[in-house]
């Protein structure tokens, strides 16, 4: 990732950006009060918060900020029956669904909303919480401020569903199913394509081509921001 970023950066032009790895935690590297804010993206379930929060203090200049953010499971706005077949398989305690495979409390962390994430009083103010729930009343019908929507084709779709950390998971568990498309006969992944498309009827009477269906996708998202005293 930071071999990528620096890739991206050298062609852009800019010289005044420099990647460093190290724990939240523990950042050597940052002098004392020189940082006017500190952002996590997709990262602040994991902190080891008693640890992190003297660390944030140190490196923040007085009145810096915080800015965490993440996001949990997306939701097709316009398709309840294959959004609730898409929980099913992500949430199942079955060892054949995804569930016992998420890390955790990290997953259920992101599922709250980052609500667990909570800047001492005595070390941080204006704390701010900003959140959006999705809904399948369609786009942005949800609850709150919509922080992450996308138009995706549902082979996109898919693709973006092997990325997920407990998909690996499963995968590393069942090693003898195939994907389709690697010439198996099916994994976990095609199961829930094939009940998604059999939940909603515009889908099913797409027959083979359901694939190229575009589709808007919401994210439920949390977003905590938090001034230094």
């Amino acid at each position: 990732m930071i071999a990528q970023a620096r890739s991206i950066t050298e062609a852009s032009g800019e010289k005044n950006i420099k990647f460093c790895e190290a724990p939240a935690e523990h950042l050597p590297f940052v002098a004392d009060g020189s940082v006017d804010m500190v952002v996590a993206g997709q990262a602040a379930h994991w902190f080891d918060y008693p640890r992190l929060w003297p660390e944030m203090v140190r490196v923040l200049r007085p009145g810096g900020t915080l800015a965490f953010w993440g996001y949990k499971d997306h939701v097709f706005v316009d398709y309840p029956n294959a959004t609730r077949v898409l929980n099913e398989y992500a949430y199942g305690e079955s060892k054949d669904m995804l569930g016992p495979y998420w890390a955790q409390p990290g997953r259920s962390i992101v599922q709250n909303k980052l609500r667990d994430v909570q800047p001492p009083q005595d070390m941080f103010e204006h704390v701010t919480r900003i959140e959006y729930e999705p809904s399948t009343k369609g786009p942005a019908s949800g609850e709150g401020e919509v922080l992450m929507q996308k138009k995706l084709s549902l082979k996109d779709v898919k693709g973006y569903f092997w990325t997920w950390s407990s998909y690996h998971g499963w995968k590393e568990a069942h090693p003898e199913q195939k994907r389709t498309e690697d010439g198996g006969e099916g994994d976990i992944a095609d199961r829930l394509f094939v009940d998604m498309v059999a939940s909603e009827d515009e889908w099913k009477k797409l027959g083979d081509k359901w694939p190229e269906l575009e589709v808007i996708i919401e994210w439920g998202s949390g977003v905590v921001l938090a001034r230094k005293k």
